[in-house]
């Protein structure tokens, strides 16, 4: 099991949107909107890196989101 954090940047006045397309993502344990240099962090688990980068894929074709950083988990 591979878990992550990714930080989220989205377009301006779209981040409730984003959040809520987000949290429908399979793998996303949860996502909230935030303030800071992102606009939104997400949790999420994959069976293993390449259903993580998958996952990740799937997260930058969500509409308004304009770039991602994945952040994994090295203990837990």
């Amino acid at each position: 099991m591979v878990e992550a954090f990714l930080l989220i940047q989205c377009d301006m006045g779209t981040g409730a949107a984003v959040t809520g397309e987000i949290r429908k993502v399979p793998g996303v344990v949860l996502a909230h909107y935030v303030t800071g240099p992102y606009d939104l962090v997400a949790r999420v688990e994959a069976e293993d890196l390449g259903t993580l980068s998958k996952l990740v894929d799937e997260v930058q074709l969500v509409p308004g989101v304009t770039r991602t950083m994945t952040c994994p988990i090295l203990k837990v």
